[in-house]
Protein backbone atom coordinates (compact mmCIF):
# COMPACT_ATOMS: atom_id res chain seq x y z
CA UNK A 1 0.00 0.00 0.00
CA UNK A 2 2.72 2.73 1.16
CA UNK A 3 4.39 1.64 -2.14
CA UNK A 4 1.30 2.54 -4.21
CA UNK A 5 0.95 5.43 -2.58
CA UNK A 6 4.72 6.56 -3.15
CA UNK A 7 4.46 5.19 -6.40
CA UNK A 8 1.29 7.54 -7.50
CA UNK A 9 3.48 10.23 -5.42
CA UNK A 10 6.63 10.19 -7.51
CA UNK A 11 4.58 9.74 -10.53
CA UNK A 12 2.49 13.24 -10.08
CA UNK A 13 5.83 14.71 -9.21
CA UNK A 14 7.08 13.47 -13.19
CA UNK A 15 4.00 14.51 -14.58
CA UNK A 16 3.70 17.67 -12.82
CA UNK A 17 7.37 18.72 -13.63
CA UNK A 18 7.18 17.75 -17.56
CA UNK A 19 4.02 19.71 -17.23
CA UNK A 20 6.00 22.50 -16.36
CA UNK A 21 8.89 22.16 -18.11
CA UNK A 22 6.35 21.96 -21.23
CA UNK A 23 4.56 25.27 -20.49
CA UNK A 24 7.92 26.76 -19.88
CA UNK A 25 8.96 25.72 -23.28
CA UNK A 26 6.11 26.58 -25.03
CA UNK A 27 6.31 30.43 -23.18
CA UNK A 28 9.98 30.77 -25.06
CA UNK A 29 8.50 29.25 -28.13
CA UNK A 30 5.93 31.26 -28.23
CA UNK A 31 8.15 34.59 -27.40
CA UNK A 32 10.56 33.35 -30.11
CA UNK A 33 8.03 33.08 -32.39
CA UNK A 34 6.35 36.53 -31.60
CA UNK A 35 9.44 38.03 -32.03
CA UNK A 36 9.98 36.73 -35.06
CA UNK A 37 6.61 37.64 -36.35
CA UNK A 38 7.18 41.01 -35.27
CA UNK A 39 10.71 41.26 -36.90
CA UNK A 40 8.61 39.80 -40.29
CA UNK A 41 6.42 42.64 -40.18
CA UNK A 42 8.67 45.09 -39.48
CA UNK A 43 10.19 44.27 -42.73
CA UNK A 44 7.05 44.15 -44.36
CA UNK A 45 5.95 47.79 -43.16
CA UNK A 46 9.67 48.63 -44.46
CA UNK A 47 9.05 47.32 -47.83
CA UNK A 48 5.26 48.54 -48.32
CA UNK A 49 6.67 51.97 -47.15
CA UNK A 50 9.25 52.56 -49.53
CA UNK A 51 6.76 51.25 -52.39
CA UNK A 52 4.26 53.35 -51.56
CA UNK A 53 6.84 56.63 -51.76
CA UNK A 54 8.37 55.33 -54.78
CA UNK A 55 5.29 55.57 -56.33
CA UNK A 56 4.14 58.61 -54.98
CA UNK A 57 7.22 60.08 -55.90
CA UNK A 58 6.73 58.81 -59.47
CA UNK A 59 3.50 60.61 -59.45
CA UNK A 60 4.56 63.69 -58.23
CA UNK A 61 7.49 64.10 -61.16
CA UNK A 62 4.53 62.99 -63.75
CA UNK A 63 2.44 65.98 -62.10
CA UNK A 64 5.13 68.53 -61.94
CA UNK A 65 4.84 70.62 -65.50
CA UNK A 66 8.11 71.33 -65.34
CA UNK A 67 9.28 67.90 -65.46
CA UNK A 68 9.19 66.58 -68.78
CA UNK A 69 11.77 63.36 -69.08
CA UNK A 70 9.91 59.99 -69.11
CA UNK A 71 14.02 58.50 -68.48
CA UNK A 72 13.82 59.50 -64.69
CA UNK A 73 13.83 55.95 -62.61
CA UNK A 74 12.72 55.99 -58.92
CA UNK A 75 14.23 53.92 -56.24
CA UNK A 76 13.31 54.07 -52.22
CA UNK A 77 15.40 52.08 -49.54
CA UNK A 78 14.17 52.86 -45.78
CA UNK A 79 12.55 56.26 -47.03
CA UNK A 80 16.10 57.10 -49.26
CA UNK A 81 14.65 58.19 -52.50
CA UNK A 82 17.27 57.83 -55.72
CA UNK A 83 16.86 59.30 -58.48
CA UNK A 84 18.59 58.50 -61.49
CA UNK A 85 18.66 58.48 -65.24
CA UNK A 86 18.59 61.43 -67.91
CA UNK A 87 17.17 64.44 -67.91
CA UNK A 88 17.00 67.44 -70.41
CA UNK A 89 18.74 70.25 -68.06
CA UNK A 90 20.39 70.50 -64.33
CA UNK A 91 17.23 72.88 -64.19
CA UNK A 92 14.99 69.90 -64.68
CA UNK A 93 17.49 67.55 -62.51
CA UNK A 94 16.76 70.28 -59.76
CA UNK A 95 13.04 70.67 -60.22
CA UNK A 96 12.62 66.66 -59.75
CA UNK A 97 14.72 66.76 -56.77
CA UNK A 98 12.53 69.18 -54.99
CA UNK A 99 9.11 67.34 -56.08
CA UNK A 100 11.04 64.28 -54.73
CA UNK A 101 11.55 65.99 -51.33
CA UNK A 102 8.79 67.47 -50.97
CA UNK A 103 6.76 63.72 -50.69
CA UNK A 104 5.43 62.18 -47.38
CA UNK A 105 7.85 59.94 -45.86
CA UNK A 106 10.48 60.93 -48.11
CA UNK A 107 13.72 61.39 -45.72
CA UNK A 108 15.91 62.06 -48.37
CA UNK A 109 17.05 62.54 -51.86
CA UNK A 110 19.75 61.16 -53.46
CA UNK A 111 20.27 62.45 -57.22
CA UNK A 112 22.15 60.10 -59.69
CA UNK A 113 20.19 62.10 -62.62
CA UNK A 114 22.03 62.98 -65.79
CA UNK A 115 21.85 65.87 -68.00
CA UNK A 116 21.38 65.02 -72.13
CA UNK A 117 21.92 67.86 -74.51
CA UNK A 118 18.64 69.80 -75.08
CA UNK A 119 18.77 69.22 -78.70
CA UNK A 120 16.93 66.50 -80.12
CA UNK A 121 18.68 63.26 -80.97
CA UNK A 122 18.88 62.83 -84.08
CA UNK A 123 18.12 59.06 -85.81
CA UNK A 124 22.23 58.46 -86.11
CA UNK A 125 22.43 59.40 -82.74
CA UNK A 126 20.51 57.24 -81.72
CA UNK A 127 21.43 54.20 -83.48
CA UNK A 128 25.23 54.76 -82.53
CA UNK A 129 24.31 54.81 -79.21
CA UNK A 130 22.21 51.77 -79.40
CA UNK A 131 25.01 50.29 -81.22
CA UNK A 132 27.24 51.40 -78.15
CA UNK A 133 25.03 50.23 -75.55
CA UNK A 134 24.86 47.25 -77.35
CA UNK A 135 28.97 46.84 -77.69
CA UNK A 136 28.98 47.77 -73.82
CA UNK A 137 26.45 45.03 -72.93
CA UNK A 138 29.12 42.16 -75.04
CA UNK A 139 31.72 42.99 -73.28
CA UNK A 140 30.08 42.83 -70.02
CA UNK A 141 29.01 39.87 -70.68
CA UNK A 142 32.51 38.25 -71.63
CA UNK A 143 34.20 39.84 -68.91
CA UNK A 144 34.98 37.27 -66.14
CA UNK A 145 35.21 39.86 -64.00
CA UNK A 146 31.60 41.57 -63.58
CA UNK A 147 28.27 39.87 -63.06
CA UNK A 148 26.91 41.19 -66.47
CA UNK A 149 23.13 40.14 -65.78
CA UNK A 150 22.97 42.67 -62.14
CA UNK A 151 24.57 45.99 -64.76
CA UNK A 152 22.36 47.72 -66.57
CA UNK A 153 23.86 49.93 -69.19
CA UNK A 154 21.98 52.89 -70.74
CA UNK A 155 23.84 55.38 -73.37
CA UNK A 156 22.95 59.34 -74.17
CA UNK A 157 25.23 60.92 -76.94
CA UNK A 158 27.98 59.00 -76.04
CA UNK A 159 27.79 59.12 -72.24
CA UNK A 160 27.46 55.87 -70.66
CA UNK A 161 25.63 55.07 -67.55
CA UNK A 162 26.43 52.36 -65.28
CA UNK A 163 23.59 50.99 -62.82
CA UNK A 164 22.56 48.26 -61.01
CA UNK A 165 24.51 46.49 -58.14
CA UNK A 166 27.81 44.42 -57.70
CA UNK A 167 29.44 42.10 -55.17
CA UNK A 168 32.47 44.99 -54.84
CA UNK A 169 34.25 47.87 -55.74
CA UNK A 170 36.55 46.19 -57.69
CA UNK A 171 33.72 44.76 -60.11
CA UNK A 172 32.79 48.23 -60.00
CA UNK A 173 35.73 49.75 -61.40
CA UNK A 174 35.91 47.10 -63.64
CA UNK A 175 32.32 47.88 -64.97
CA UNK A 176 33.60 51.20 -65.59
CA UNK A 177 37.33 50.14 -66.94
CA UNK A 178 35.61 48.09 -69.63
CA UNK A 179 32.65 50.50 -70.86
CA UNK A 180 35.48 53.18 -71.41
CA UNK A 181 37.21 50.46 -74.38
CA UNK A 182 34.46 50.83 -76.68
CA UNK A 183 34.44 52.82 -79.32
CA UNK A 184 32.18 55.42 -79.43
CA UNK A 185 31.84 56.20 -75.76
CA UNK A 186 32.40 59.70 -74.71
CA UNK A 187 32.55 59.45 -70.69
CA UNK A 188 30.91 56.73 -68.16
CA UNK A 189 28.77 57.78 -65.39
CA UNK A 190 29.40 54.70 -62.93
CA UNK A 191 26.42 54.85 -60.89
CA UNK A 192 26.70 51.07 -59.73
CA UNK A 193 25.81 50.33 -56.14
CA UNK A 194 28.30 47.86 -54.24
CA UNK A 195 25.51 45.34 -51.92
CA UNK A 196 26.86 43.70 -49.45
Amino acid sequence: MKNSKFAYSMMAVVLGTALMSGSALAATTTDSAGAKIDSSMKKVDNYMGDSAITAKVKSALVDDKAIKSSDISVTTNSGVVTLSGFVASQAEAEQAVAAATKVEGVKSVSDKLHTKDSKDQSVKGYAGDSATTASVKAKLLADDIVPSRNVKVETTDGVVQLSGAVKDQAQSDRAESVAKTVDGVKSVKNDLKVAP
